[in-house]
């Protein structure tokens, strides 16, 4: 290869790279989303609004609720008129911001990518939601006796799992990477 062909193959190796993390974390986001519209259609099909199947009890269940706010229903009282907005520009801001950092991280970085995907999947699985119902399907009630974590959905335990992920990443992330 001559010296001037050399630059124009890495170029079109980094195009490629470039490329192929965008692909990564849309592959991973669909996945994501599909399996989360799934479950939910599932259980919005299948289950009375408020009915709990005890999976494990005193520990696991499956309950039915519908989230109109945010984390913890944060927002919840908010008047839907202004609820839907700001959640969908919330929506916006946030696959923006992600989209960001993907374009930002190397291609190499697959795990970061992957965490990517999964944030990303989810909060377009909690978008949906929020557009088609104007609420969040929840389901996965998690409880130790009388205390109830707040009820949650396979797009949120995405988005908890990636972070997480991210977190970690950052937390054990070398200067030699690229």
């Amino acid at each position: 290869m001559t010296t001037a062909a050399k630059p124009a193959a890495a170029s079109v190796a980094q195009s490629a790279g470039a490329f192929g993390k965008y692909v990564l974390v849309f592959c991973v986001a669909l996945v994501i989303v599909i399996a989360d519209q799934l479950t939910k259609i599932w259980v919005d099909t299948d289950m009375r609004l408020y009915q709990s199947i005890p999976v494990i009890d005193g520990f696991f269940s499956l309950t039915y609720v519908r989230n109109t706010g945010a984390a913890f229903s944060m927002f919840a009282d908010m008047s839907e008129a202004y609820r839907i907005p700001f959640f969908s520009v919330v929506a916006v801001v946030a696959v923006s911001a992600i989209l960001y950092f993907v374009h930002s991280t190397p291609s190499s970085q697959k795990l970061v990518l992957v965490a990517c995907g999964f944030v990303l999947g989810g909060a377009l699985g909690n978008l949906i939601d929020r557009v088609v119902y104007g609420s969040v399907i929840d389901f996965l009630d998690v409880y130790w006796g009388e205390w109830h974590w707040p009820a949650f959905n396979v797009a949120d335990s995405f988005i908890s799992i990636g972070v997480g992920l991210l977190l970690l990443s950052s937390v054990f992330a070398t200067d030699q990477e690229s």
